[in-house]
């Protein structure tokens, strides 16, 4: 065990400073290096070290070491190393790797916080810097990264708010403040709506879709990883004895993620309906609470991470490779694809749940816990997700790598690409046939849980026939459905036109009452420069003359000035 002084945000941030300055080549092999690096520094690091300092005045931990902050840490960190070398291997340049490291430090920072602060303030510089890899690729992801921004700032708004409320009823951020995480009614409310935008709540969650296809290859495998996987680590802190109603929202994410990618065509949307339809299982199991389901959230967080990053490096490749994002322009390329073939098959086979492979074990253990806790709705819904994930599946590599043929020249994955998905992809075996490997870096312990069965292994193998039975039939019907749209086709326009008539309503309110004043203006100069035609006026007569002296018409004057400034006032 060592004593950590340097928490692991620090390298990571400063070679993100570094990279754009020292050359593609040098630079991303310092970020591979770097991350790397911070596997066995965090998985050494002795439980219980902290580090105390004063931010913004108050008391608060930048590096706290627990069970929960470790292994975030070491899947963080080893990600974010075959995502660099990725990067590198697909051409993508210094500059939106040094975004994607400052993502990954903030990411970093936020689950090694030792308290509310230090996680809010991670928490909003990681939504910065996301949102910086997004914009940097230009075109569509422009507008994608605004409407992200948005979200998330209203998110870290509202999660803030909670802090804040915390703070008022405790007295202070730290973690170990308050028993049940966060104190009150009102905060633990506000954090559930905030921390809700990142995992991608139904309501909550039209920015993933949106966002995910939009930029570079590279960077979206970033991007599947620290968002959503930093908001259940932050969803656990503000409920670690579980919340049945955030239990059930998981169960309801499962099964709609899971619908929705069934209706795509483009590769990388329906891929990202997929994080929101696995975070729900997550989001389950940290509601259910308890040392299973808890353990089982947070083993599917560290599996979800190995499985999904390399479903987005599969995918890329072929985008990489063909030019074509969607499914109706490619087939076929299991032929001339054997590596990127093979990997996504072991990724598939891994989201689905299959036996051998490291989903059948965390996913098992979220469902066992809905069984043995007899909530029986909520069982129901994450096997109905289930069955709506190998659909998915089925779908995207039989459209991808099996039916019909792709008229242009294609090469397989290069060297760079294929050893950072052959390695994730050989983590993603090893974790399915020798789940004790997962469960020493578990952060939980105590659960009695075995994971082959032959009933747990029955109703897996049940789910995936009944699915393969389904494509049998919704093949056809699958590949005339065009873009379905989801709820940010109601609430973009809404917005938009909204906030446009907010911005006119409140200017022409301006407008009218600049106009009143100036005519304001001129009728009492009118006055004073002519007072008796303004009695007259007022009299109905023309013939009125009026005379005063010096003081009188001192007095008349400040009587009018009075009166102008009375009225400007109210």
């Amino acid at each position: 065990m060592v004593d950590p002084i340097v928490p692991p945000f620090a390298p990571v941030l400063a070679v993100a400073l570094v990279v754009p300055f020292v050359g593609r080549r040098v630079g991303h092999a310092l970020g591979v290096l770097t991350t790397g690096a911070l596997v066995p520094y965090i998985w050494l690091a002795a439980d219980g070290q902290h580090l105390p300092v004063k931010l913004f005045g108050f008391d608060a931990v930048l590096l706290n070491i627990d069970p929960f902050s470790t292994l975030m840490g070491i899947i963080f960190a080893f990600i974010g190393a075959v995502a660099v070398l990725y990067s590198w291997a697909s051409d993508a340049p210094p500059i939106q790797t040094a975004f994607a490291l400052g993502y990954v430090g903030t990411s970093l920072g936020a689950v090694f916080g030792g308290d509310w602060l230090t996680l809010i303030f991670f928490w909003e510089l990681m939504a910065v810097t996301s949102t910086l890899l997004v914009w940097h690729y230009g075109g569509r992801a422009v507008r994608a990264g605004f409407r992200y921004a948005l979200l998330h700032g209203i998110g870290g708004t509202l999660l803030l708010g909670a802090v804040v409320w915390h703070y008022a009823a405790v007295g202070s951020f730290l973690f170990t403040a308050a028993d049940g995480g966060l104190a009150g009614s009102v905060a633990p409310v506000l954090a559930a709506l905030g921390i809700g935008v990142n995992v991608g709540f139904i309501g909550l969650h039209a920015w993933l879709p949106d966002t995910y296809p939009r930029p570079h290859i590279a960077a979206s495998v970033f991007l599947c990883v620290y968002t959503t996987k930093t908001g259940v680590y932050g969803m656990y802190r503000a409920f670690p004895d579980g919340q049945l109603a955030i239990a059930y929202m998981g169960g309801l994410m499962a099964v709609f993620g899971a619908g929705m990618a069934l209706l795509q065509s483009d590769m990388r949307r329906l891929l990202s309906y997929h994080i929101q339809s696995q975070v729900g299982y997550m989001i389950a199991g940290v509601g259910i609470g308890g040392t299973l389901a808890t353990g089982g959230a947070f083993g599917h967080v560290f599996n979800h991470i190995l499985y999904k990053s390399l479903l987005f490096m599969t995918v890329g490749v072929i985008i990489y490779r063909t030019n074509e994002e969607s499914l109706k322009k490619v087939g076929g390329l299991g032929r001339k694809m054997p590596i990127t073939a093979i990997t996504f098959a072991i990724a598939a086979l891994s989201i689905s749940g299959f036996p051998g492979f490291n989903g059948f074990v965390s996913k098992g253990m979220v469902v066992g816990a809905a069984h043995k806790k007899h909530l029986d709705v909520l069982w129901y819904l994450l096997l109905a997700g289930g069955v709506g994930t190998f659909l998915s599946f089925i779908k995207l590599g039989y459209s991808a790598f099996v039916e019909g043929e792709y008229d242009g020249p294609v090469r397989d994955a290069n060297q760079g690409q294929s050893a950072a998905m052959i390695l994730v992809a050989g983590l993603c075996v090893l974790y399915g046939v020798a789940p004790s490997a997962l469960f020493t870096i578990l952060p939980t312990e105590g659960f009695e849980y075995t994971t082959y069965t032959p009933g747990h292994v029955g109703e897996t193998l049940v789910l995936g026939a009944i699915a393969a039975v389904g494509f049998v039939f919704l093949k056809a019907p699958l590949k005339r459905v065009g873009r379905v749209p989801d709820i940010d086709r109601l609430y973009n326009p809404l917005t938009l036109y909204g906030t446009r008539g907010v911005v006119v309503g409140v200017t022409e309110l301006y407008a009218r009452v600049d106009r009143g004043v100036v005519v304001l203006a001129r009728v009492s100069i009118h006055a004073v420069e002519n007072p008796g035609r303004a009695v007259g006026r007022l009299a109905g007569r023309d013939d009125v003359r009026l005379s005063a002296g010096i003081g009188t018409s001192v007095l008349l004057v400040t009587l009018v000035l009075v009166g102008t400034i009375a009225l400007l006032l109210i």
